[in-house]
């Protein structure tokens, strides 16, 4: 069966999830995140099958999020991520939010984040960036943007 292009669709939730929407992708980030670099570490971290994580592996240089770079003269090589990359850490620091209040039950989250910033733990909060205060579903309007589709009655 072959999975739908979500990268055509005019819709940045599509075309992100088209990069990183698959259960694996986001989990390798988070350990390359972490500094776990190198195949055998990830590989051996998430318990992956070598060939599924050689895909996601070529699935996210491709798309620009990693950065393949060769640590010995063997065919070896360390993964980093790119400018693109460590901006979708932001997005994954989200979910973290999410997963802490929703999921982590009474043991309570199983990571804290210091800020560099203030140095205290702290999590990530949605602001807009013109004001500065909370910006979250029930606080934004919907509208159709430069890149929307053309709408169907067209």
């Amino acid at each position: 069966m072959q999975r739908t292009n979500f990268s055509e669709m005019a819709c940045s939730i599509a075309r992100t999830l088209d990069v990183i929407g698959e259960p694996w992708s986001p989990l390798i980030l988070r350990d390359i995140w972490v500094g776990f670099t190198r195949f055998e570490q990830i590989q051996a971290d998430l318990g992956i099958s070598r060939k599924v994580l050689t895909e996601r592996l070529n699935h996210l240089v491709e798309r620009g999020v990693l950065e393949r770079r060769p640590y010995d003269n063997r065919p070896r090589y360390e993964y980093l991520l790119t400018e693109k990359g460590t901006e979708l850490i932001d997005v994954l620091m989200v979910m973290v939010g999410w997963g802490d209040k929703w999921l982590a039950g009474t043991a309570g989250p199983p990571v804290l984040y210091r800020h560099h910033a203030c140095g205290e733990i702290s999590s990530v909060e949605l602001t807009c960036a013109h004001c500065g205060k909370p910006m979250h579903a029930p606080d934004i309007d919907i509208l159709a943007g430069p890149g929307a589709a053309p709408a169907a009655s067209e």
